[in-house]
């Protein structure tokens, strides 16, 4: 019989890859409480409803075929979640958010699921951090957004960051501009794939993020948002690219960057890394105003991004930043079996209580004390303590102290948390 394996487009993270995941995740929530960010938890399963009136069914991948979604018993479908945005805004409403001070400032992590193809650093289950700001026009949250993401790459030892930056309108302008895109192309329909012309009749914006090949002589003659964009909407990006440029960011108009959920209004940005090229996306967001009033909630503006932490992960290590060494024991208890073994669980769960880190050998049968000591040579220990019977009836233990090059010296067991503690701090 064969054994059972992983499904396709998921992921275990083993051991060796857990201290970039702790990095990239302590680092983040330092990063955005600091920007004055809290943590909230939404649930992984919402109502299908959620996702088909708050992304929108004109969105590429989530309603139309990539969501996983189950039918209960009672007939209500059930969606696991392709994206935060949408179950952060339905918690904002539905605890009574828009009650409190406002701008409230939310950031979480978490797995989302979306049915498409894998690719590198892209799983059917990914893991994302994710940042909102909600209740607020104010093109500064858009700003505050965009420095939580950039910054949080260069804390992490990132280097020629960029942004990228466009403004995809909004209910009053956006309608305008589609008008003339899609009469664009509809006179060049000859070139373009089969995706693209499926695109132009359910969301004609996605055409200008399209990677087929040789599409980009025509999309360089396209109409381009920003010059469609309504008195509110050009004020909007104006003031945000002022802000950028006194804050000393780098930024370049991008024609062709979009979000692939319908929400999406106004801001649109990425964050590039310049050395890498067109391929250089490390995550994006904007601002959604009219996604709250989709799921029945009070009119609220909201801004923020998704980052995909297996992309991050990837990234550090093509960059060869080296995360900090997660803590482990340095600590290692050996015996020689019996009544000596029974005494070193004992002092191995006291040390423990007392805050310190401890590996114990395990040993069915009588083991010898060489091959415990060969166990220890695999981790990182400092201190081995090994228990003797005539030692621990005169409440002493033996210490062999690799801090001290292999010394071995006797401490009274009522000292030995203290002594450790001083030696390991």
């Amino acid at each position: 019989m064969s054994a059972i394996q992983r499904l396709k487009g998921f992921q275990d993270i083993l051991p060796e890859d857990q201290p970039y995941w702790e990095y990239f995740m302590s680092t983040a929530a330092d990063l955005a409480r600091r920007y004055g960010f809290s943590r909230v938890d939404v649930p992984i399963i919402e109502k299908n409803s959620l996702f088909e009136r708050g992304v929108g069914t004109a969105s590429d991948f989530f309603v139309k075929k990539e969501m996983y979604s189950i039918e209960e018993s009672d007939g209500d479908l059930i969606t696991l979640r392709p994206e935060f945005t949408a179950g952060l805004v339905r918690a904002y409403v539905q605890n009574g958010m828009q009650n409190w001070t406002q701008p409230v400032k939310l950031f979480t992590f978490g797995p989302i699921f979306r049915r498409e193809r894998p690719q590198a650093g892209r799983f059917r289950q990914h893991n994302q951090f994710d940042c909102e700001i909600l209740g607020e026009t104010d093109p500064v949250a858009d700003l505050e957004v965009m420095l939580v993401a950039i910054n949080l790459y260069r804390e992490m030892g990132y280097r020629d960051l960029t942004f990228q930056l466009n403004s995809v309108g909004c209910p009053v302008c956006k309608p305008v501009f589609v008008e003339a895109l899609t009469a664009f192309m509809q006179e060049h329909l000859d070139k373009l794939s089969e995706i693209d012309r499926e695109r132009l009749q359910r969301n004609p914006q996605r055409i200008l993020d399209s990677k087929d090949p040789g599409i980009d002589d025509l999309l360089a003659r396209a109409p381009r948002t920003i010059d469609y964009l309504c008195e509110d909407c050009g004020s909007h990006f104006a003031d945000l690219r002022l802000l950028l440029e006194r804050v000393g960011e780098s930024y370049t108009i991008n024609h062709r960057l979009v979000r692939g959920i319908d929400y999406y209004t106004k801001t649109a940005f990425e964050v590039w890394d310049q050395r890498i090229g067109a391929q250089s996306a490390l995550m994006g967001g904007g601002r959604y105003d009219g996604l709250a009033e989709a799921i029945g909630g009070p009119s609220t503006p909201g801004v923020g991004f998704g980052m995909g932490i297996e992309r991050a992960v990837l990234g550090l290590k093509a960059e060869e930043i080296v995360p900090p060494a997660l803590e482990e024991p340095h600590i290692f208890v050996a015996h020689f079996g019996g009544e000596t073994k029974i005494a070193a669980v004992e002092i191995a769960s006291r040390l423990r209580q007392e805050g310190l880190g401890v590996r114990m050998a395990f040993a069915r049968d009588r083991r010898s004390l060489k091959s415990q000591m060969r166990e220890s040579n695999k981790y990182p220990i400092q201190f081995v303590l090994i228990v003797g019977e005539d030692e621990y009836a005169d409440n002493l233990v033996t210490v062999k102290d690799f801090q001290s090059g292999g010394e071995q010296l006797q401490v009274p067991l009522d000292q030995l948390s203290h002594w450790l503690a001083d030696r390991l701090s």
